[in-house]
């Protein structure tokens, strides 16, 4: 299965100035897969140790010399090491945390000697370590669920593919290609991103089998709550880790979570699931420039869960759902739109961007306003809405260009492009900005098409 994510370690392999890797992402979402298939297609030989599996292989680092270590490994593995033609792949590494301050040696001392991490739960190893991490002298790359596209490709639909990476904002895009990819967004929707499931649909297109696994994905990431730590309120975890799918497009109130548990210990327990990478906080952002981070409400946050797919097993959604609704934009009172839209803007940045994403939100009395989303492009700040709706219904929109000045503003749902001047639909609030309405299959074109804009868009017609 391709992912896009290989681009990057390509990248890396070809540095110079490479360190050490640490791949960081949810359980299930490919690492080891992808790691595997780089090391077959670009190295003389992959050398692959599992800690989980084989926790005595920890013995191997236990000196600070790299050279000794490789003989070691040479003798068990009963073969020679080229250091130049052979990648390293310390796979479970959260089982072997000691082993981490080690590869300042093998950058120090032998920097030719690739070598990748990666291990579940391994940002709770990162957050509680008691050692000395060898800081500048290792890299992250950041890997999600697969975007639509990877999608697309799983699917054997190349030319589908190729059309929506190639498509220009000034094209219209015939109905018939429309009406396909907008049922490929429902499938999506349904079978998620997470690769064992993409992988099953792919050779079975049967959603019953899919929903299988993400259901068996939902009861992994539950056994591993006891790999949290000590002092855990396993029944808040659950109640938590069962809520947030539910809770996706709100606001979040700790009281909707578990109206019985502190707010302290309920924050407590979003804390963990966002370190296992199984949901992440969308928090308020000012949003008066850039970064956006900076700019942060720390109290004031949105939740996403990891994925589609998962969101519509946890709550219970099957095809006839999808086939009822009629528009994604319908389903589950939108939620499962804004959780399509928002998992893929977490991962559009660059693999070795700690993800993230942030919405605005205005709370007066009479004048109460929310942006879905808000993401930078360069020195921009583009507001995003997830609905449909005239051009003059998107008033908080609307109100966040007047304020923060944004000369562009973005709105997905299930019709065909549109790209059109227009004025804020505000009394005496007379700004003028680009409106460019997408349909959710381009939402990982979304950057580009939004940097392709010209000063004088015109209006595209279905």
């Amino acid at each position: 299965m391709k992912r896009y994510f290989l681009k990057s370690l390509i990248d890396w392999k070809s540095r110079n100035s490479r360190k050490p890797l640490i791949v960081r992402g949810a359980r299930q979402v490919g690492k080891s897969h992808v790691i595997r298939e780089f090391g077959k297609k670009y190295f003389a030989d992959c050398l692959e140790l599992n800690f989980e599996k084989s926790p005595e292989l920890k013995d191997f680092f236990i000196s600070q010399t790299p050279q000794k270590t490789i003989q070691l490994l040479e003798t068990l593995f009963g073969k020679k090491i080229h250091p130049s033609e052979t990648l390293l792949f310390l796979d479970e590494i959260q089982a072997a945390p000691e082993i981490l301050p080690k590869l300042r040696y093998f950058y120090e001392d032998m920097p030719e000697f690739p070598i990748i991490c990666a291990g579940s739960l391994l940002d709770f190893i990162l957050a509680q370590h008691d050692f000395s991490m060898p800081v500048g002298r290792i890299e992250y790359l950041h890997l999600g669920p697969l975007n639509f596209e990877e999608f697309l490709l799983a699917l054997g639909e190349t030319a589908l593919l190729d059309y929506l990476e190639n498509y220009k904002i000034e094209e219209a895009i015939p109905k018939p290609l429309h009406n396909k990819l907008i049922e490929h967004v429902k499938t999506f929707c349904l079978v998620g991103g997470m690769p064992e499931s993409v992988k099953t649909y792919a050779a079975s297109h049967s959603f019953s089998d899919c929903g299988l696994i993400n259901q068996n994905i939902l009861a992994t990431y539950q056994d591993d709550f006891a790999k949290y730590g000590r002092k855990i309120d396993y029944a808040l975890l659950r109640n938590t880790f069962r809520a947030v799918p539910n809770l996706i497009a709100e606001k979040t109130k700790y009281v909707k979570i578990d109206p019985h548990a502190r707010a302290k210990d309920v924050a407590k327990s979003l804390d963990l699931l966002g370190m296992a990478r199984i949901c992440t906080k969308v928090f308020h952002s000012s949003s008066n420039g850039v970064p956006l981070r900076a700019q942060i409400d720390p109290k004031t946050f949105k939740l996403l869960f990891v994925d589609v797919g998962l969101v519509s097993a946890a709550c219970g959604l099957n095809l006839l759902d999808y086939e009822k609704a009629g528009d994604v934009q319908l389903v589950n009172q939108g939620k499962i739109s804004e959780q399509f839209i928002g998992q893929h803007l977490l991962y559009a940045g660059p693999p070795y961007q700690e993800p993230e994403l942030f919405y605005w939100t205005r709370e007066q009395r009479n004048a109460a306003a929310e942006v879905d989303y808000v993401i930078s492009l360069g020195a921009k700040t583009i507001p995003i809405e997830v609905k449909s709706g005239k051009t003059g219904s998107l008033k908080s929109l609307h109100l966040f260009v007047f304020e923060k000045n944004a000369t562009v503003g973005v709105r997905f749902n299930s019709e065909p492009p549109l790209l059109t001047k227009v004025k804020t639909s505000l009394p005496e609030k007379n700004a003028e900005f680009s409106l460019i309405s997408l349909p959710f299959y381009l939402v990982g074109q979304m950057p580009r098409l939004c940097s392709s804009l010209s000063t004088q868009p015109s209006t595209l017609h279905s």
